[in-house]
């Protein structure tokens, strides 16, 4: 893997998912935080990319889901001890 540092587009480009999604260590985090103070294309690219998901977010917390989905998915899970007979 190409080392993270704060001049190299190509890996924090590769690493503005995972960032945006907080699933890099916080040392990791830190580059790409310095990263886009840095560089305005990659900074462009990554508030580009988190507008998409905020858009994303609120458009699926508009969306109800149907009012027999838990029941659905309650009946499609293998029943564990102590809860047959339940009603979930």
């Amino acid at each position: 893997m190409t080392r993270l540092d704060r001049s190299n587009c190509e890996e924090a480009f590769r690493r503005l998912d995972d960032f945006l999604d907080r699933r890099l260590s916080p040392d990791e985090m830190r580059l790409i935080e310095e990263h886009l103070e840095v560089c305005a294309w990659c900074a462009r690219e990554f508030n580009f990319e988190a507008s998409v998901l905020d858009g994303l977010k609120r458009r699926l917390k508009q969306v109800d889901a149907p009012a027999d989905l838990l029941s659905k998915i309650l009946s499609r899970l293998p029943h564990h001890e102590g809860h047959e007979g339940h009603d979930h």
